[in-house]
């Protein structure tokens, strides 16, 4: 039985934010859930529409980066618990703009952090607890057949991906330091309904229908294990509520794709329900430079958040990938006012002219 708390869940109007906002205000009703979002450029209120007036949902616009806001927050709402999700997580605009990635991933994780300190600390931390969410790629790249493991030195490669395991870094020394119950996930890469179309399968769905070329990094073999955003949502759930305080957990979906083996799909997917010819889509795959600091290869082992937590994906990458087409064929409007803006002129300029 579940019993009244209030929480804070940062990012909540991004693509897997949006999922946990939603899960949580319908799974729990006892609860009230505070959405925090700066609604940058990936923020997006259309994603969480569905729940906006649930009576135990609250959105509040705010900047992480922001110390003193952030603790006027909690003087205004007394959190039991916070679920950090916001942050910077596009590679590709951390080599542009790397210091736009620090100070939302390691200084916005550090402001909730002394804010969740302060405000515990007059009560004590029973019953409290802050969960950060983080990256697969804080562990660097895999050339071999091994697997991250929660134990897996950290060895980022990009400006991204090092903000993430300075931030992990941070909310690991406040738990050793002062005793702050948090818990720490690093999930794989994440796909499905409201991602921000700089992401590949978003971006490609899209393409493919406009007829648009499917730029594809180097000879496209870099691998990537996928992990569906809604199953993502349901491991968020058990962590926060049957984590234990200080673990770090591995969140993956068992589903390792090379880079252009998942675009061979994806066409495959595309043309059966666009009814168009096999192989038309397919011939829309254009090889480019690829990206500094690429990644070969991710793959979580996720042995311990199922053994531990019984936590396992609930659908295959190909099932997945069909339900995350038909979303974004459905909601061809939500894609339309996404691309017809800021992101097509940042795509233009940064991506296809590499």
């Amino acid at each position: 039985m579940s019993t009244k708390k209030t929480l804070l869940i940062t990012g909540g109007a991004g693509f897997i934010g949006s999922h946990v906002v939603r899960l949580f205000v319908n799974k729990y009703p006892e609860y009230l859930i505070v959405n925090l979002d700066k609604l940058t450029y990936a923020g997006n209120l259309e994603n969480i529409k569905d729940i906006e007036k649930a009576k135990n949902y609250i959105f509040e616009k705010g900047d992480i980066a922001d110390a003193t806001y952030i603790q006027s927050l909690f003087s205004k709402y007394a959190f039991d618990g916070i679920i950090h999700l916001a942050a910077e997580s596009h590679v590709d605009r951390s080599i542009v703009a790397p210091m736009d990635f620090v100070v939302t991933n390691v200084v916005g994780t550090v402001n909730l952090l002394n804010a969740a300190k302060d405000a515990w600390k007059k009560t004590g931390f029973e019953g409290k607890r802050f969960y950060h969410v983080s990256t697969d790629e804080v562990y660097g790249s895999l050339h071999d057949g091994s697997f991250f493991l929660e134990d897996t030195s950290y060895d980022p490669q990009s400006p991204y991906s090092a903000s993430k395991a300075s931030s992990d870094h941070f909310v690991r020394a406040y738990h050793n330091t002062y005793k702050l119950p948090v818990v720490l996930t690093n999930c794989s890469n994440n796909y499905g309904p409201n991602q921000f179309p700089e992401k590949l399968l978003p971006l490609f769905i899209n393409n493919i229908q406009q007829n648009k070329p499917l730029p594809v990094y180097g000879k496209g073999e870099n691998i990537r294990d996928w992990l569906f955003v809604i199953d993502h949502a349901r491991a968020i759930d058990t962590v926060f509520h049957e984590g234990k305080v200080g673990e770090t957990y591995n969140i993956g979906g068992h589903n390792e794709w090379t880079n252009i083996d998942l675009i061979q799909l994806l066409c495959t997917q595309m043309d059966q329900k666009l009814g168009r010819a096999a192989g038309a889509s397919a011939k829309l795959i254009s090889y480019v430079t690829d990206r500094a600091g690429h990644d070969f290869r991710y793959a979580i082992d996720a042995t311990k958040i199922k053994d531990e937590l019984g936590w396992v994906p609930s659908v295959t990458f190909e099932q997945g990938l069909s339900l995350t087409i038909d979303w974004y064929l459905q909601n061809q409007a939500w894609m339309d006012k996404i691309t017809s803006g800021e992101y097509e002129s940042y795509y233009a300029k940064q991506y296809l002219n590499n």
